[in-house]
């Protein structure tokens, strides 16, 4: 995967307007790299201080760890962060019972119409702000020989780490006129999920999640799966 900057960002000039003039009562950060690609674009009409000091009179909520330490850098105090694993739905409990009504999402990669639904339902104004969308790689043979590999019943434990992976694994598939035999291969195998966001892209795929970590990081999924996948294996073959 890769991630592809949103051309021509009218929204998000948008967004900076609305910031300016008040309209917003609460701005949520996704991501650390997408907070640091809005302020980029915001910055080429207003000056690299503008967003941060707009962003300094209202309530803002970060998903993460990466967001957070972008937020520290600007001086900006966190209202609102959300626990591990930091998905949307720790987002959307530690802001439950707040007051604010107008609230700014920065996105990343495709929008996150769960998290955007629910906040409607309580009665936010929601204005979405994309900042860069989720492509295939430019070299995308990697992941046709790991389809290849999968379809042919010749790996054992695949491991994804967000959500978007698997999409893309499937389009590539389906591209190469393997798609069955991928999905068959994923599901004969150990199925390892970074954390909740990903687990829930596996169901939305059909797939189910054999495993997820302690704690949503890559060196937990990485020696937890290293330990635990024989014996997966073994119970999910017999």
């Amino acid at each position: 995967m890769r991630e592809v900057a949103v051309e021509n960002n009218d929204e998000a000039f948008r967004f900076a307007e609305r910031l300016f003039a008040g309209e917003f009562d609460m701005v949520i950060f996704l991501t650390g790299v997408g907070a640091r690609a809005l302020q980029k674009v915001v910055a080429t009409r207003h000056g690299e201080d503008a967003m941060p000091e707009a962003l300094r009179r209202l309530a803002v909520v970060v998903r993460g760890p990466k967001a957070a330490a972008v937020m520290r850098e600007w001086n900006i105090p966190v209202a609102v962060f959300a626990p591990e694993p930091n998905t949307w739905r720790e987002v959307l409990a530690a802001i439950e019972g707040r007051p604010e009504r107008r609230l700014a999402v920065q996105e990343y990669g495709v929008s996150n119409e769960r998290l955007i639904a629910v906040l409607c339902a309580r009665g936010a104004d929601v204005t979405k702000v994309p900042v860069y969308r989720w492509d295939l790689p430019e070299d995308t043979e990697p992941l046709a020989s790991a389809a290849r590999l999968l379809a042919a019943g010749e790996i054992q434990v695949a491991l994804f780490t967000t959500s978007i992976q698997v999409a893309h694994l499937l389009r590539v598939a389906a591209d190469l006129g393997i798609e069955a035999e991928t999905r068959l291969g994923l599901e004969r195998g150990v199925i390892a999920s970074i954390g909740p966001t990903t687990t829930e892209a596996l169901e939305d795929f059909g797939f189910a999640a054999d495993f997820a970590p302690s704690h949503p990081k890559m060196g937990f999924l990485v020696k937890e799966t290293a330990d635990r996948a024989p014996a997966m294996l073994e119970k999910k073959r017999s």
